[in-house]
């Protein structure tokens, strides 16, 4: 041990008593009773967010580019999988040059994304999210609206 421990009496050598560590913890938790429902909504607001960019977006892209190489998007029937896997159901693509995605399209809840194509809303696709409840339509994220 160090030199100076041995000049130390046992009073000067103590820890939190139950009082400060309580005093502490109670700090703590009013701090998070502030600050924690600022940002109670947040995560669904992000979830939100990540589902737009990917239909506005990444998913967009991507069957954008199989359009580009195959001169139509995939068919209801082949779903986004055509975007990751060649399809092998009628109309074969004769120009596939995939994957244009790395993973299974899933939106941020868990849930895979509609697609239909020819769309009913749009001529070229719809593609959509059911949202975090999939069974309201008042949560639902479009490509058409």
């Amino acid at each position: 041990m160090h030199r100076s421990w041995r000049f130390l009496n046992r009073r000067q050598i103590r820890g939190f008593t139950l009082i400060e560590i309580m005093l502490v913890v109670i700090i703590i938790g009013a701090l998070s009773a502030m600050v924690i429902p600022r940002f109670a909504g947040r995560s669904e607001q992000a979830k939100q967010a990540a589902a737009q960019a990917d239909i506005e977006v990444h998913l967009a892209t991507a069957l954008k580019l199989y359009e580009l190489d195959n001169g139509t998007f995939p068919t209801t029937n082949q779903g986004l999988d055509a975007l990751r896997v060649k399809p092998t159901t009628n109309p074969v693509p004769s120009h596939w040059n995939g994957p244009y995605i790395e993973k299974k399209a899933v939106d941020p809840w868990g849930h895979a994304y509609v697609y239909v194509s020819p769309g009913d809303n749009r001529n070229d696709y719809d593609l959509s999210s059911k949202g975090k409840d999939e069974h309201k339509e008042d949560d639902d994220i479009t490509n058409w609206k």
